[in-house]
Formats: structure tokens, C-alpha cells, sequence
């Protein structure tokens, strides 16, 4: 398992994640990391249940299916079986935190066992048997600051085992957030992004390249699950500038219409809100900006946001065009969606 920011290696050219919304897969040439082609599979939502428990995959035939129809939309060996992938998975499925130590072994497998055991009481799960991942953040006089991301091997298994029965070789996995982040030029000034999906949101501050918070919130009410004739997630090939990936824009109409929807956003705007506070408090000032990434558009973020009295939210991609080839077309594709599969591509 991998984290942001830095590689452990060349990470494949193909990527994909896997939301309980439905799959997204992308393909780069290089570590510029520009989508020469962005594909995805409908996921009906009864089929994937996020978490820390065993039975993540509750349809695995129809998770598979998933994956395979986005990755072989995508990739330029299309039933030529056993390419390596980098697969992202959710955020809800690991735990990130941020360490602090005086020091740590020079050797990985010592410096390993280090977080392992401090991590003991601080993780719902078997800590002993869990796949961990770490990287310094950062070193000082008062030490070293070190990012942490911890997977129940039991899980990291079913999700591999999805890609490996799709017909792909598991060759790195991230988490959403994670990924996503791995977008993002190493530039001087902090940047609030935010994550948010069905399944939980999460905020994360980043400066020049370093995580200064990751913070995963499952929501107590879900965004709604809408009826299928009111979310055509149309899903094709973009190297023609074809693709139809529509659910966002189905929520993006409805989303704050309902009750329910009502619930979940404003526990969306608290979570950000408590976000923008930690940034206040930690860097002096508040965000210029967010940057929205998971399948909610900027625009519904903001609207949140506003709904919940917080006004004024300069609320943006972290997509852009730039990170699209000529003739990759994205009508209905969230970009923000696309943050993840851009950044597990660029190493």
C-alpha cells in the first residue's frame, strides 16, 4: 500500500477508483499525468458497503463487472489480462493519521514496527496484521512528523481480489483523499480540500507538499440514493469525448431539495467548517480558497456551504482542463471525481 505524496517506485499508467457511487478508471502516458482516457462503470449502491469490517463487496460479481468494464475502456491492451493498476479505494476503509516521534529507525522494516505499535491503541482494528504504510512528513528540533495509513488486511484483500477477478494486477493502492492530494503542485500556500461522497466526507490541509490535517467523517445521513431514471450514469469511452457520467448532475438538482439531503449537507458544512478553524488556528488566516474532489461538483459544495451559513466559499476543482488530452471530453463528468485517478497517475 502507497501513500501520498511520494511514489515508492513508478506506479502503473492505468488507475482506477472505486466509490460506492460506481467506478471511474483513467489512462496517462507519463508522470505529467494528462488523461488520455477517462472511463467508467454504474455501480448499483446496494453493491459496496464501505468500512473497517470485513464484507466491504456485498455484490462482488457486480464490483468486478464494474471494474473491468472501466478498465477496458481504458486501457490500450483491452483483454490483454494481467495489466498492473493502481487502485484507489475509500477513504472509509483505512485510517490516515499524523505521528509524532522523536525518532525513528533508519531502517523501514524497523521504523514499521515503531508506528505499528504506537498505532495499537489508537486503531479499532488488529493493528498487528493490518497492512501499514508510512512516510515523514516532516523533521525538526522537536522531531519528526510522520504520515501513517493503516488497512485491515482483510479488506486490502477484497478489494485487490476485485481487481485481480476483473482481469488487472493490483500494483499500488491509495486512498481517495490520498490521491487526490497527489494533484496538487507543491506550492507555498496551504490549500483546504475537501472529499466528500455517500459514504462520508473528508477535509484535508496541505502546504508545500506537507499533510498538516486528514480528517475522515462518516456521515450520520447519507446524501439520497436517487431513483435510476433520474441518474443516467452513462458510461464510455472519452477518447471521443463521448462520456456521459451523470450522477453528480442528478444530485446536483436534488440534493438540497430533500429532507434527508438537508441532514447530510449540514453535517458536510459543519465538517468544513470545523476545517477552516483548525486552518485559522494553525496557519493564521483562513483558506483563499477549497478544492472540491469526490463526486459532489464545486458548485453543489458551495451550495452547501451557503445553505449552511457559510457565504462567501471560494469553492473550486482540483481538476482543471489542463489535465484532460485534446478530444477527452467531460460534459457530465465531475472533475472533481477525477482527482484521484489524476494524482495516483502523476509519480
Amino acid at each position: 500500500m502507497e501513500i501520498f505524496p511520494k511514489a515508492l517506485g513508478s506506479r502503473p499508467r492505468l488507475a482506477v477508483e472505486l466509490r460506492p457511487d460506481g467506478v471511474v478508471a483513467a489512462r496517462a502516458e507519463d508522470a505529467t499525468a494528462v488523461l488520455k482516457a477517462v472511463a467508467a462503470s454504474p455501480l448499483d449502491h446496494t453493491a459496496l458497503a464501505v468500512g473497517l469490517k470485513p464484507g466491504n463487496l456485498l455484490d462482488r460479481n457486480l464490483v468486478v463487472a464494474a471494474l473491468r468494464g472501466a478498465l477496458d475502456k481504458v486501457s490500450t491492451r483491452a483483454g490483454d489480462r494481467g495489466q498492473p493498476v493502481t487502485l484507489i479505494v475509500p477513504d472509509a476503509t483505512a485510517r490516515v493519521l499524523l505521528l509524532e516521534f522523536d525518532a525513528l529507525p533508519a531502517k523501514p522494516a524497523e521504523a514499521i514496527g515503531v508506528i505499528r505499535f504506537r498505532l495499537k491503541k489508537l486503531l479499532p482494528f488488529d493493528v498487528d496484521h493490518a497492512a501499514l504504510s508510512y512516510q515523514v512528513m516532516s523533521t525538526g528540533k522537536s522531531g519528526l512528523r510522520v504520515l501513517a495509513v493503516a488497512m485491515p488486511r482483510e479488506i486490502l484483500e477484497e478489494y485487490e481480489g476485485a481487481v485481480v477477478a476483473a482481469g488487472y494486477t493490483p500494483g499500488a493502492v491509495l486512498t481517495s483523499t490520498l490521491a487526490a492530494l497527489a494533484c496538487l503542485e507543491e506550492q507555498a500556500a496551504p490549500v483546504l480540500v475537501v472529499n466528500a461522497g455517500r459514504e462520508g466526507i473528508t477535509t484535508a490541509i496541505v502546504q508545500a507538499g506537507v499533510l498538516l490535517l486528514h480528517r475522515f467523517l462518516e456521515l450520520a445521513d447519507e446524501l439520497p440514493v436517487l431513483p435510476e431514471q433520474d441518474v443516467p450514469f452513462r458510461m464510455q469511452d472519452t477518447q471521443s469525448g463521448d462520456a456521459r457520467i451523470s450522477v453528480e448532475a442528478a444530485i446536483q438538482q436534488q440534493v438540497l431539495a430533500s429532507a434527508e439531503a438537508a441532514m447530510a449537507g449540514r453535517e458536510i458544512a459543519q465538517a468544513v467548517s470545523v476545517a477552516i478553524a483548525y486552518f485559522e488556528d494553525t496557519l493564521a488566516n483562513p483558506p483563499e480558497k477549497i478544492l472540491s474532489t469526490g463526486t459532489l461538483r464545486a458548485e453543489t459544495l458551495q451550495s452547501i456551504l451557503e445553505e449552511n451559513g457559510f457565504g462567501g466559499a471560494d469553492v473550486r476543482e482540483v481538476v482543471g482542463s489542463e489535465a484532460l488530452a485534446a478530444g477527452v471530453g467531460t460534459t457530465q463528468i465531475p472533475r472533481s471525481w477525477l482527482a484521484g485517478v489524476r494524482g495516483a497517475l502523476r509519480n
